[in-house]
């Protein structure tokens, strides 16, 4: 598709072929569990320290000693030396910009107490990477993380530009940055697309690549699509499900929908059910495994 090439397609050639196994998730306790519950010297001072940066706005809804924990972990392990503001905040995460070794991070927290519970557990019932998980709260949200990390690696892999996933710890994300110094990249529906044929062609082709590696968005808008450097980036893989899960079928039928709702409006001729056979359409099919 040579078109894609001015929105930084990745080429299929160059893309691995992600193979049929999936990730296993442990929602075990991790050192940051551990951290939490030993609380020494160094931890405090890192907690007092994150507690009066101006720019970093806590609110103890958001970090509970455990969050805390795993910021530290994250601080000693490398993967983020400063933070930043928020970049977003939402009912169930907050996205905050730091530095990590060598580059610009984004980390995104998860709420444990005020995440939508019912609703995750809608997208980590049925997908085979959760079976047998518990009705804790706390295991839902921490697994969720995780599932966050591994569909985005399944994505990367898969040949779709999304944010690199670096490090997850416990209700901690941390992922490539996509923005630049005048803030974050902007959603596919706060800018002008100059080539609408081009990015829905882009999008449709990266909706099928996702297919292919057995994986669904579930949630794919104009929203969870941001316009960076040339590129179309998919973000929000959280809630994103295998194409085995029951009600993949009903969540792939709606990305389409909202899809094509999107570029109709851009003066496009763009079906949902048209976009459906496209995308559902790769060989091997990864719904007959």
């Amino acid at each position: 598709m040579g078109q894609g090439t001015e929105y930084g397609l990745v080429d299929l050639d160059e893309a691995e072929t992600p193979g049929d196994e999936w990730e296993e998730i442990d929602v075990s306790d991790t050192e940051a569990d551990r951290i939490a519950r030993k609380r020494d010297r160094e931890f405090n001072e890192f907690q007092e320290r994150i507690k009066d940066a101006d720019q970093f706005k806590v609110e103890q809804s958001v970090f509970d000693d455990a969050t805390f924990a795993a910021l530290y972990k994250l601080v000693q392990d490398g993967y983020v030396e400063a933070f930043g503001g928020p970049l977003s905040t939402g009912k169930e995460a907050n996205v905050y910009h730091a530095l990590g070794d060598d580059r610009e991070v984004a980390v995104k927290v998860y709420r444990i107490n005020a995440s939508n519970f019912r609703q995750m557990r809608d997208y980590l019932e049925g997908d085979p990477r959760f079976e047998g998980l518990g009705g804790k709260k706390k295991d839902v949200v921490l697994a969720w993380v995780k599932k966050e990390f591994a569909n985005l690696s399944r994505a990367k892999t898969a040949g779709v530009r999304v944010p690199e996933p670096i490090a997850a710890e416990r209700n901690v994300l941390v992922m490539e940055y996509i923005g630049n110094e005048d803030g974050r990249a902007k959603r596919l529906g706060e800018v002008h697309i100059e080539n609408p044929q081009t990015a829905y062609d882009v999008m449709r082709e990266y909706m099928r690549r996702l297919y292919s590696a057995g994986l669904i968005h579930g949630d794919l808008s104009e929203y969870n699509v941001v316009f960076d450097d040339g590129q179309l980036v998919v973000i929000d893989l959280g809630q994103a499900v295998t194409v085995h899960h029951p009600n993949s079928r009903g969540f792939l039928e709606r990305d389409c929908r909202n899809v094509a709702n999107f570029f109709a409006r851009q003066g496009l001729d763009a079906d949902a059910d048209e976009l459906l056979e496209f995308v559902t359409s790769p060989d091997p099919d990864p719904s007959r495994d």
